[in-house]
């Protein structure tokens, strides 16, 4: 029974809705078993539900529900780290002889001139703070761009990767077809995990994206990830490529000939509005930026038989209405009917968050980020 949380018997019990909107797949941010520090994106374990959203039987009737509607079923697959609730991360923090230690990214302290221990490197989590924790049990640091109850997982490691793919085939012989690769270019990382260059004097931790982000085994991963896994299976797979924003260097992630993904999300279109601080500081928007990067995508992906992802909105920023048009009474109707427009005119496929059909807007601004239950929000 749904009970209004947003559960997937709730979900089920919208099918006919979302069916009458012409949709052909719905995409699910983390169901999975989650100690929800960062609302499901700390997975501890990638075969099982969060209970409150429901059990593994809700998600097969939901499988089979959207199937006899034809319409498919994405899961967000979030493998550039995991809860350090995981089975995975406890085992591998018990021992430096640990089986799975080098699952996760270790690495011994670093002391300055007066003796003080400090962290492996200067890298910044994207949450704030340190990327580097200490362990008091094994005496080392363990990486975490993001929460520190979020470690990252070390691709370098043959084990940890076969392991992933095993949990990629339990979804994908439920009937999932496909997935929303999170965070995906940071899977590989620069192998001597580099000082991050200063870029701000007055802060001690730096931003370290430079080698966090598209690191030299990048295009290996998602190769062998199709070897191994996607090409046993007739499913789609949408990649989230954050830090870059060359357009030449995402098409290789789409090129027919290199055979990697279907699509990617790359960003831009939702940061045009963004001040010095990103999200939380706006700059003024201005149509020349939408038409700027419109026109780039949409012209270099025929170049390499690529296919466009088109969308406004995600789970990460502010809605697009509030943003990019007016949310105005008098004028939020004719707004939002046109930035459809823009959307459903563009060569690609359009990505809808849900209640941008309906035109949501944003929450008025006296409602304070403090209110709100994230993370980043809160770390503004």
């Amino acid at each position: 029974m749904a009970t209004g949380l947003g559960d997937i018997p709730g979900i089920i019990s919208k099918v006919p809705y979302i069916k009458s909107l012409s949709v052909d797949a719905v995409w699910l941010s983390p169901i999975y078993a989650s100690p929800q520090k960062d609302m499901g994106y700390d997975i501890s374990d990638y075969r099982d539900i969060h209970a409150p959203y429901g059990t593994l039987e809700n998600v097969q009737r939901l499988i089979d529900e959207l199937r006899a509607n034809q319409m498919k079923l994405l899961m967000d697959l979030v493998v550039n780290h995991t809860s350090d609730q995981h089975a995975w991360f406890k085992e591998s923090r018990t021992s430096k002889d640990s089986p799975k230690r080098d699952w996760y990214f270790w690495r011994d302290p670093k002391y300055d001139e007066a003796g003080n221990r400090t962290e492996p490197n200067n890298w910044k989590s994207l949450f704030g703070g340190p990327a580097w924790h200490f362990d008091e049990t094994t005496q080392q640091y363990y990486l975490a761009l993001f929460l520190p109850s979020q470690p990252d997982l070390n691709w370098t490691s043959d084990e940890m990767r076969q392991a992933t793919y095993d949990d990629m085939r339990f979804w994908l012989d439920r009937g999932v077809d496909g997935f929303r690769i999170d965070s995906m270019n940071l899977m590989s990382k620069h192998p001597d995990l580099p000082q991050a260059k200063i870029t701000k004097p007055e802060e001690k931790y730096q931003d370290g994206s430079e080698y966090f982000a598209s690191g030299p085994r990048m295009h290996e991963y998602i190769q062998e990830m199709r070897k191994e896994v996607l090409d046993h299976y007739d499913v789609m797979t949408v990649g989230e490529l954050g830090f870059l924003k060359n357009a030449e260097d995402v098409a290789e992630y789409v090129s027919e000939d290199r055979h990697e993904l279907n699509m990617v999300f790359t960003g831009d279109i939702v940061d045009m509005d963004f001040g010095p601080g990103g999200k939380y500081e706006r700059d003024d928007f201005r149509p020349s930026k939408i038409r700027k990067i419109t026109n780039q995508w949409q012209s270099i992906m025929p170049k390499v038989n690529g296919w466009n992802s088109v969308y406004l909105d995600n789970h990460d920023s502010g809605r697009s209405l509030s943003r990019y048009a007016s949310d105005k009474p008098e004028h939020r109707a004719v707004a939002a009917k046109m930035l459809a427009t823009y959307l459903l005119t563009l060569a690609g496929t359009p990505f809808l968050l849900a209640g941008q059909e309906s035109g949501m807007a944003n929450l008025g601004e006296d409602y304070s980020p403090d209110a709100y239950i994230d993370v980043e929000a809160k770390n503004c």
